[in-house]
C-alpha cells in the first residue's frame, strides 16, 4: 500500500500484527524516490518516535517487533524502546549486532561493517511475574527449533550433554560473502552466514538504493511468526520483508510512501508467491558491466643492496 505510514497505521485497528519488521531511512542522505533523508536531529528523532509509537499500537500483545538502525541513531532508537517498556507497552529481549564484511572502504576512519537490530516483545510479556519462568509458557512466538544450529558441543567435542537438537545463534550475526554461498549456516558452525546484497548480485533488484537479504528477513519470519500469521513492513521499500512473508506462507502488509517502488515491490511479491522462488536479476539487465582493469597493477618489488640481501624502506 502506497502512502505516509504514520497516516495509514493511525487508520488501523490496534493490536492487527503478528510481526513487524521496520528497516527505515537512517537519515545519511540517501536518495530515495520520494522521501528526504536530510531531516534535522531532532526533527528525525521525533519523525521516529511516532513510528515506533505507531508499530507498538498495532503490535499484537503476543507479536514481536524488530528494528534494524545505523549507528547514527542506535542510542535514541534504543531509548524509546526503554521507555515503552517502562510503560508496559512492550518488553526488550535482544540487541543484536549483524555483522558484515562487504561494502565499504573509508580512508580517515575504520569500515563500518555492523547494523543494530532490536528484537522486542508485546505487552503479554509485562505481564510475566518475576518469579515465573518466561521459557515455560511464553507469551509470544519463538520458534526456537526453525533456527538452531549445531553446538561445537555437538561437533567438536561430542559432548552427551549438548540439546541433539542443537543450540540457538549467538547475538552477532556473522556475515562472509566470499564464503556463505547463500547459506545461513555452514556446517558445524554456530555464526549466521548472509551477504548484504552488492549491486551485481542477481537478488538485488537495481532500482531501489537500499535492499536486504531475503535471508535475512526468512530467519526472522521463522523464528517470529507462524504460518498464517499478518507480517507487516512500515518501510516496504524493495518489498524484501513481503516477499520473504510471502515465501513463507505468511500474510503480509506493508507501506511505502513511493508509488513506483510500491508498485514494483508488489511485482517482486507476487512473483515469490507464485513462484516459491527470489526474484533474480542479471546485472545486464540493470545496466551493469563487468570490465577488464585497463592495465594491471604492478606487484610491489623490494629493494636489494649490493649484496643481494632486502633493504628496508623505513616503511610500514
Amino acid at each position: 500500500m502506497s502512502g505516509d505510514c504514520l497516516k495509514k497505521m493511525a487508520a488501523w485497528p490496534k493490536d492487527s500484527a503478528d510481526l513487524i519488521f521496520a528497516d527505515p531511512p537512517y537519515n545519511i542522505g540517501f536518495k530515495y524516490d520520494k522521501y528526504d533523508d536530510n531531516r534535522e536531529h531532532e526533527d528525525y528523532v521525533k519523525w521516529t518516535n511516532n513510528w515506533i509509537d505507531a508499530c507498538a499500537r498495532l503490535l499484537k500483545p503476543s507479536g514481536s517487533l524488530y528494528i534494524l538502525i545505523g549507528d547514527e541513531y542506535a542510542a535514541e532508537t534504543r531509548l524509546h524502546l526503554r521507555k515503552l517498556q517502562d510503560e508496559k507497552q512492550l518488553v526488550f529481549r535482544n540487541w543484536i549486532i549483524w555483522h558484515y564484511t562487504f561494502g565499504q572502504n573509508c580512508k580517515l576512519k575504520f569500515n563500518r561493517s555492523h547494523a543494530h537490530l532490536f528484537y522486542c516483545v508485546g505487552s503479554a510479556a509485562t505481564k510475566i511475574k518475576a518469579a515465573d519462568k518466561i521459557t515455560k509458557n511464553p507469551p509470544f512466538t519463538f520458534n526456537r527449533d526453525s533456527v538452531v544450529v549445531p553446538s561445537a558441543r555437538q561437533t567438536t567435542y561430542n559432548d552427551a550433554r549438548a540439546n541433539p537438537k542443537g543450540k540457538l545463534p549467538d547475538d552477532t550475526w556473522y556475515l562472509r560473502p566470499q564464503t556463505a554461498e547463500g547459506d545461513y549456516f555452514r556446517e558445524g558452525e554456530d555464526t549466521w552466514y548472509q551477504s548484504r546484497l552488492a549491486g551485481t548480485f542477481k537478488e538485488r533488484q537495481g532500482w531501489h538504493p537500499c535492499q536486504l537479504p531475503e535471508a535475512l528477513l526468512e530467519r526472522i519470519i521463522k523464528v517470529s511468526s507462524n504460518e498464517g500469521d499478518l507480517v507487516f513492513d512500515p518501510f516496504a521499500g524493495s518489498g524484501t520483508t513481503l516477499a520473504a512473508a510471502a515465501k513463507l506462507n505468511r500474510d503480509w502488509l506493508g507501506c511505502e510512501l513511493s508509488k513506483d517502488y510500491a508498485k514494483r515491490a508488489l511485482q517482486r511479491i507476487k512473483h515469490v508467491a507464485k513462484t516459491g522462488k527470489t526474484m533474480k536479476v542479471d546485472c545486464i539487465d540493470k545496466g551493469i558491466q563487468r570490465g577488464k582493469p585497463k592495465k594491471k597493477a604492478e606487484p610491489h618489488r623490494s629493494k636489494k643492496g649490493a649484496d643481494g640481501k632486502l633493504v628496508w624502506s623505513g616503511k610500514v
